[in-house]
């Protein structure tokens, strides 16, 4: 047991430490605890785990601005994303449209469509010089955002060839996501 010798010597000692524990400290006197240490401030255990009611609310409430302000700002990107998605798709897909035409002379019918560019095509007119591996990167047709094939109309309505999609509800016309996204729009 640690002992400050300072407070030691401040002590009564013998019968009149026991005389002022019996007067000041009537418990003391029957414990085996020596005096100083009843003296002795003793810690209350704290609680510190967790968080009070007051702290989760004020969370709450700033989640709930926050999601306020972020949230309709993220939930009309998605339809912007997925436009932007759709012409960078058919912009690689005209690119890849031109290597196919300088190889070959001509672009892909309508009928041939654009699996031409991924395989050689079985149909009139024939490809003279259709490249090895096809002209896409990609071993399969790319498709649109909302999951549906790009379109090709070879000679095109709007171009020379017209590369489209339908948009979101898959259907020719359309307003905002609805509308229909192609090569001329570019």
């Amino acid at each position: 047991m640690y002992r400050d010798p300072l407070i030691l010597c401040a002590l009564p000692s013998g019968d009149a430490q026991k005389a002022l524990t019996n007067q000041r400290f009537p418990i003391a006197s029957s414990s085996k605890l020596p005096f100083w240490s009843i003296m002795k401030p003793v810690p209350t255990p704290r609680r510190t785990d967790g968080f009070t009611l007051i702290e989760i609310m004020v969370v709450i409430t700033i989640l709930g601005i926050l999601a306020a302000l972020i949230v309709p700002r993220v939930v009309g990107r998605t339809d912007d994303a997925r436009i932007a998605a759709t012409k960078q798709d058919i912009a690689s897909v005209m690119q890849a449209l031109k290597l196919y035409r300088l190889d070959n002379g001509r672009y892909p019918t309508t009928e041939q469509g654009l699996k031409a560019l991924i395989e050689k095509p079985a149909t009139e007119p024939m490809p003279s010089n259709w490249k090895q591996g096809g002209y896409l990167e990609r071993t399969s047709l790319p498709r649109d955002p909302w999951g549906k094939d790009y379109q090709l109309l070879s000679p095109g309505i709007r171009g020379e060839i017209d590369v489209f999609s339908f948009g979101r509800d898959g259907q020719s016309g359309g307003e905002g996501p609805d509308a229909d996204i192609g090569s001329w729009t570019l």
